[in-house]
């Protein structure tokens, strides 16, 4: 005879399923990068997002698209704060044209030779916070900072020098990695990453600020733009991973701190995981008699921060969040070594002066 499960049983097995489903499917969000499907950046980035599922027990679930997936690189900021996207991680330099404390906090550049450096200030030395203080009126919340590395620089001819930079025609995106090559001497080219590789190919422009090292070669760009300089001097691009202020403000604490915490996790993991590459990149390059890469002496990188500090004080004087954040980072710099005090301190009280 065949046995039967009793009703209530039978009932507090669907309820509990019931609750089970609703559970999973509580938050369901889309996030949109800045890398194609593929990259090594998109593919951690997908891992996180594992991850804050797993941590949260299936109560959050993200799907991450690449580039372009539903909307420009560009044009994020503002699919997100529609509801268009939920959240973005993504490079903040891509909307310094609405405004400029975007490209300042987005990559400082010069500022940082060590991504540990630059970690460490936007989670304990206020970066964080007046990245928020930027974006909430935009309808985002900032729910971490993270960074992919000191990114390296593919060129087709050898630069030992910042006098060397004279003329190139370098790829650079705009807002103040643009300006400060400008200074530098360069003729920047605002292409998308997209063209990057194509444009090497066809001489367009004869270096790119693009990405890390390993990137560069494991995309073919050393075949073209065969002087890289690495270790990186020049640029260390934020990655901030942000939600709708609104799905944020509604959340509770528990998941608050679950996807802050996970945020944190990714970005240690990302910078160690692309350290890694490089070097395997790196050894991989060396053995190619045509790739010559070149490590800029510590004289010409000085010149070349010289130049880029002239520029932090020229957009410290844009408005009020870009004035905030140069006085807050100089002095992080300044107070941690990595900036020559005497010109820190200077600097700052120019600033000052002008508040």
């Amino acid at each position: 005879m065949m046995s039967r499960t009793p009703l209530k049983t039978l009932t507090a097995a669907i309820l509990a399923a019931t609750a089970v489903s609703a559970q999973a499917a509580e938050y369901d969000w889309t996030f949109q990068t800045s890398e194609t499907a593929g990259e090594p950046q998109f593919e951690m980035k997908k891992q996180w997002a594992e991850n804050v599922e797993q941590m949260s027990d299936g109560r959050i679930h993200i799907e991450i698209l690449p580039v372009g997936s539903v909307v420009q690189a560009n044009q994020t900021l503002q699919a997100v704060k529609s509801g268009i996207l939920q959240g973005h991680l993504t490079d903040p330099s891509y909307f310094t044209g609405q405004n400029p404390a975007f490209g300042m906090i987005g990559n400082l550049v010069g500022a940082w030779s060590d991504p540990y450096n630059f970690l460490d200030y936007m989670n304990n030395g206020g970066g964080e916070k007046i990245y928020n203080e930027l974006v909430e009126p935009y309808g985002l919340h900032l729910i971490g900072a993270a960074a992919t590395g000191l990114e390296s620089l593919p060129s087709s001819k050898p630069i030992h020098s910042v006098d060397d930079l004279k003329g190139l025609k370098l790829r650079a995106p705009e807002g103040m990695v643009y300006n400060v090559f400008e200074k530098a001497g360069a003729t920047p080219v605002n292409l998308p990453g997209s063209e990057v590789y194509t444009s090497l190919e066809k001489g367009v422009i004869d270096a790119a600020d693009y990405t890390v090292f390993a990137t560069n070669q494991a995309q073919g760009l050393h075949e073209f733009a065969n002087y890289p300089l690495y270790p990186g001097f020049h640029s260390l691009p934020m990655v901030a991973v942000s939600i709708n202020k609104d799905i944020w403000d509604g959340l509770p604490d528990d998941l608050k701190a679950i996807l802050s915490t996970s945020v944190d996790a990714m970005a240690y993991k990302m910078v160690g995981a692309l350290k890694t590459r490089d070097l395997e990149a790196v050894r991989e390059a060396r053995k190619d008699p045509d790739i010559h890469i070149i490590d800029l002496p510590a004289d010409e990188r000085a010149k070349f921060r010289s130049i880029a500090k002239e520029e932090w004080q020229n957009w410290a004087d844009k408005n009020d969040i870009t004035k905030e954040f140069y006085k807050s980072v100089v002095g992080y710099l300044q107070n941690h070594n990595l900036l020559k005090a005497e010109d820190g301190a200077a600097d700052a009280e120019k600033t000052a002066d002008k508040s």
